[in-house]
């Protein structure tokens, strides 16, 4: 999809602040809000804006420790993948989880309430899972900058 210098517009504020209404934005863009709508929907059918969700403070809900965690796996057969991924993506402590190259093979993000409950989720889910050889764990001492908005 070609994106024109309206729709960057439209997909900068919208990242800014999903709640925009298609009155201001409509401001901010000097369209009618029935075009800015119209934008919105054609962006949403297209698959370009998957989802709008609602960022949570982790420190108000006590989830603020976060931990990045490598993880090598046994073998590399197609069976160990599959297992892996279909175990790992039901733990709520992980918000993301890739399959990488390099040493390891997957890098997961992991939000707990503080280091007890890292040990306990490592010892008591984690590592119990099958045909994993090593996690290295990597603990977030201050977050210099954390965005989700795409720059278009």
């Amino acid at each position: 999809m070609i994106f024109d210098k309206i729709d960057k517009k439209l997909l900068y504020f919208l990242q800014k602040d999903s709640k925009m209404t298609t009155k201001a934005l409509s401001v901010y863009l000097n369209l009618s809000a029935t075009a800015v709508y119209e934008r919105i929907k054609k962006l949403e059918r297209n698959g370009v804006i998957e989802k709008y969700i609602a960022l949570i403070n982790k420190e108000k809900i006590e989830k603020s420790f976060v931990v990045f965690c490598q993880i090598k796996l046994v073998q590399h057969k197609n069976t160990y993948v599959k297992k892996f991924e279909r175990e790992v993506i039901k733990f709520n402590e992980v918000l993301e989880c890739y399959n990488i190259s390099g040493d390891y093979d997957y890098f997961l993000k992991v939000v707990v309430k503080n280091m007890d409950a890292y040990h306990n989720f490592l010892n008591d889910k984690l590592t119990t899972l099958d045909h994993i050889s090593s996690a290295h764990s990597t603990f977030i001492m201050n977050e210099v900058k954390h965005t989700l908005a795409v720059n278009i």
